[in-house]
């Protein structure tokens, strides 16, 4: 954001199991933050009241004009705070996906859609990544159609913008890629709404029907263990490479073929914009906001959980050097525009524009308050 019409405070929290610190990248662009340690997962009642408190006091004490939340936890305590606030900032909450089916139980299911609906109510503007998130949220009753608004991520694609769409590079000689090999990519944690064991067995039917394919699975998590059990028990453990959680995504990139994502449920995934961006096809399952990055020139997208149709798919990427390039190709020309950092900070640049311009009515003052 411009620093001279803005500035900005970034509040953090502490991180999810298998999830590394991006901290300094935002030290590097300059970034004001400050740390909250009781603010993250799971629930804890002492902790989130702590974190209240805290995320009350950094707010009062910055006094924000606008407070944008993202995340479940931190979006729900934040708007908490912000709402204590007088007078009350604008309150833009953003959706990159949503635990609000899928994720838990019924009853607990029932007890976050409650509190999330409250909350949209409060808030002056909800944000989807995607079409597809947003058209969700409005079925989940969560808020109405005209409180939300579609802001796709924006990412700095340019480290992969003008990359071969050969695959190649160093990650591909430490892996042992052979040259004659297709090296699948998936990029992302290692948790069980990603379905990461039908990845797997997608790949152990694509390799059962002849296709030389090797996965990296870049990340992790708590399902990691589990997996690589799995991938012995299916008996490709030696054509399936965890590498746990890597920074040089251009990298990666580079070695990869094609890229894969077998969620049940997904917002926008980062992995496949960035895999596109280097012209890397995709093949991944139609959730969410996939179908907005994976369109049918720029990858192949298949039913969820359907560990066949994947495999068949990976086999026709694998047979077939000059449809990768050429769906590659497509693909880089889909997303460079549509997903730049530079759009995403002028949309965002734009709303706040907007909130701060707006003068409520009386009326509008007392349901605010």
């Amino acid at each position: 954001m411009d620093p001279d019409r803005y500035e900005t405070l970034l509040v953090h929290g502490a991180l999810a199991p298998g999830e590394e610190s991006l901290a300094d990248f935002a030290e590097r662009e300059g970034a004001r933050m400050r740390y909250v340690p009781t603010l993250g997962q799971p629930i804890n009642p002492l902790a989130d009241a702590q974190a209240l408190r805290t995320l009350t006091a950094i707010a009062r004490d910055f006094r924000p004009q606008v407070v944008h939340t993202h995340a479940a936890k931190a979006g729900f305590l934040a708007r908490l705070a912000a709402l204590r606030l007088r007078p009350r900032p604008a309150i833009v909450h953003t959706y990159h996906g949503h635990v609000l089916e899928g994720y838990f139980g019924p009853a607990k299911t029932a007890v976050y859609r409650t509190l999330e609906r409250v909350l949209a109510r409060r808030s002056d503007c909800l944000i989807g990544v995607s079409h597809a998130t947003v058209d969700e949220l409005v079925r989940l009753r969560v808020a109405p159609r005209d409180r939300f608004r579609v802001i796709p991520l924006g990412l700095d694609l340019d480290p992969f913008a003008n990359m071969d769409p050969r695959p190649g590079g160093p990650l591909r000689d430490e892996l042992n890629v052979a040259e004659d090999e297709v090296l699948v990519t998936y990029v992302g944690r290692i948790v069980p709404i990603k379905r990461l064991d039908v990845l797997l067995r997608a790949v152990h039917a694509s390799r059962t029907a002849g296709a030389p394919l090797r996965l990296a699975v870049v990340g992790d998590g708590e399902q990691r263990p589990a997996l690589e059990r799995l991938s012995r028990e299916l008996g490709i453990e030696g054509c399936v490479d965890f590498l746990g959680y890597r920074r040089d995504l251009a990298t990666i990139a580079a070695a990869a073929d094609c890229y894969a994502v077998s969620s049940d449920n997904e917002g926008t995934p980062v992995s496949l914009i960035e895999g596109a961006a280097a012209a890397r096809p995709a093949v991944a399952t139609a959730v969410g906001g996939v179908p907005e990055v994976v369109t049918p020139e720029t990858g192949i997208l298949v039913g969820r959980r359907d560990h066949d149709a994947f495999g068949t798919a990976l086999t026709r990427l694998a047979a077939d050097p000059h449809l990768r390039v050429k769906v590659g190709e497509r693909a880089r020309q889909h997303v460079l525009h549509r997903y730049s950092a530079t759009r995403l900070v002028t949309d965002i640049a734009g709303l706040y524009g907007e909130l701060l311009e707006r003068k409520p009515l009386p009326s509008e003052e007392r349901r605010s308050s």
